[in-house]
C-alpha cells in the first residue's frame, strides 16, 4: 500500500514558523516526528503532500492505490482499524478534520475537485492542532512513544555512579554514556537515544526524551516533560520544552514552556520568561491570523523557527514568537513577535541578508558534518522572498 501523510492546512498555518521549513509530518512531538511514528507503526515508508516549495525535498510518490493520512493525527491501532476499513473514494472524518483518505490515482491527482463519501471516524486520536500542543501535551506523546520504541526490547545498563528515583522505566540505546547524574522516573519514563551523553551532575526528571548523538552538559537541570531531538546540547535549565533537533542551549540561562525549531542557538544566559508578572493567560502571534491569539494557558514561553540565534543574555518575554532565520541580540526584551530573516533586537531590526544567511547555514551544517544543498536553500529562499 502507498501511505502519504497530508498537511491538514489549518494546522499547518497554526504551526508556523516550524512548517515553514518541513511538512507537518516532520513536527517532533514526542520522542519521535510524527512521520517516524507513522513509518514505525505501519512498517512501511511515506511520502508527504504538503507545500510546493517543500515537495522537491519532500516529494509526493502515487501509486495506483492511495492511503492520505492527516500528520497532526498519531497512529494507533484503533485508528488504523478505522483506515484499513475504507473504501477507495471514501474520507474518514473526525469532529473538526479529515483524518485519512483512500484515493485511487485518478482522484490524487484531481484532489481539488474530487467527491468522497465520508465515513464518521468513531475514536479519536491525540493529535496536534496548535504550536503550544507540542509542550502542553507532550506528556501523553513521550508516554505513547516510549512503549512503541521499546516494546520487546532490552535497554543498555545504566552505569552504578547514577542515582535513580521513581518506578517509570529508564530507555538507554546503544553507545549512549550517562555518568554521575540523578534521574528521577516520578512522574514518567526517561528515553536516551543512541550515543547520547549525559555529563556528570545533571538532575533529570521524567517524561524526557534526549535524541541520538545529543548532550546534556555538566549540571543541567531538566524538567519533564520535555523532548530534544538529535544533535541537540542542553545547559542551563529547561522546563517542559521541545528542541526539534540539531540546536544548542550549551549553557546557563532558562527555557522554559517552549518550543526551538532545528539549527537554532541560544547564546549564554538567554532567558525565556513563561508566566507572566499579572499570572494572565499567554496570548502569542499567530501566522494564519496575523494577530495575537490566545492559547488559553498560564504558562508559555518561546517558539523559535529553524535557523534562528539568540547573542548572549538575550531576554525573551512570555509567549515570543521568532520566525526563520532570525539573528537577535542587543539589550532589552525583544518584541513578542519577530518576523522571519529578522537582524536586530530591541533597539530596531533590518532585513537579514540573504547571501549572508546562506553562509552561516553552511558553516552550520559543516558542524554537523552534513551539507546545505540546493534544496535547503530554495527552502528558504522561498521564506525569504515571502517575508515583508
Amino acid at each position: 500500500m502507498n501511505y502519504i501523510l497530508f498537511d491538514d492546512q489549518i494546522v499547518r498555518k497554526s504551526l508556523l514558523p516550524l512548517t515553514f521549513t518541513k511538512p507537518v509530518a516532520d513536527i517532533r512531538f514526542g520522542i519521535m516526528t510524527m512521520r517516524e511514528k507513522w513509518e514505525r507503526f505501519l512498517n512501511a515508508t511515506t511520502s508527504s503532500l504538503t507545500e510546493g516549495y517543500l515537495s522537491k525535498k519532500y516529494p509526493l510518490v502515487k501509486s495506483d492505490v492511495n492511503i492520505l493520512i492527516n500528520s497532526s493525527i498519531t497512529p494507533s491501532k484503533e485508528l488504523m482499524a478505522e483506515i484499513e476499513a475504507l473504501k477507495t473514494d471514501q474520507a474518514l472524518v473526525g469532529n473538526t478534520k479529515v483524518v485519512a483518505m483512500k484515493l485511487s490515482l485518478e482522484s490524487l491527482e484531481n484532489l481539488d475537485s474530487v467527491e468522497t463519501e465520508e465515513v464518521k471516524l468513531k475514536k479519536e486520536s491525540l493529535c496536534i492542532n496548535n504550536l503550544w500542543d507540542l509542550f502542553s501535551i507532550l506528556d501523553k506523546a513521550l508516554e505513547l512513544d516510549f512503549e512503541m520504541m521499546t516494546k520487546g526490547r532490552k535497554s543498555q545498563k545504566l552505569s552504578d555512579t547514577n542515582r535513580v528515583i521513581g518506578d517509570y522505566p529508564i530507555f538507554i540505546e546503544e553507545g549512549a554514556v550517562v555518568e554521575l547524574s540523578i534521574l528521577n522516573t516520578t512522574n514518567g519514563p526517561i528515553y536516551i537515544g543512541k550515543d547520547a551523553e549525559v555529563m556528570e551532575g545533571c538532575s533529570l526528571r521524567g517524561p524526557l526524551s534526549i535524541g541520538e548523538h545529543s548532550i546534556m552538559k555538566m549540571g543541567a537541570k531538566v524538567y519533564g516533560p520535555s523532548s530534544f531531538g538529535p544533535h541537540c546540547k542542553v545547559g542551563g535549565e529547561v522546563n517542559n520544552s521541545v528542541m526539534l533537533g540539531y540546536s544548542s542551549k550549551g549553557h546557563d540561562g532558562f527555557l522554559g514552556n517552549s518550543v526551538i525549531g532545528e539549527w537554532c542557538n541560544l547564546g549564554a544566559d538567554t532567558n525565556t520568561s513563561n508566566l507572566k508578572n499579572t499570572y494572565d493567560i499567554v496570548r502569542i502571534w499567530n501566522y494564519g491570523q496575523e494577530s495575537f491569539v490566545s492559547t488559553g494557558l498560564q504558562f508559555c514561553g518561546l517558539v523559535m523557527g529553524d535557523h534562528s540565534k539568540s547573542s548572549i543574555n538575550t531576554m525573551f518575554n512570555t509567549g515570543t514568537v521568532v520566525g526563520v532565520n532570525v539573528n537577535i541580540f542587543g539589550t532589552g526584551f525583544p518584541r513578542q513577535f519577530v518576523p522571519s530573516f529578522s537582524w536586530g533586537g530591541p533597539s530596531g531590526y533590518k532585513k537579514y541578508n540573504f547571501k549572508k544567511s546562506v553562509e552561516v547555514a553552511k558553516r552550520v551544517f559543516a558542524r554537523r558534518n552534513m551539507e546545505f544543498d540546493k534544496e535547503e536553500q530554495d527552502i528558504l529562499k522561498t521564506v525569504y522572498d515571502n517575508t515583508l
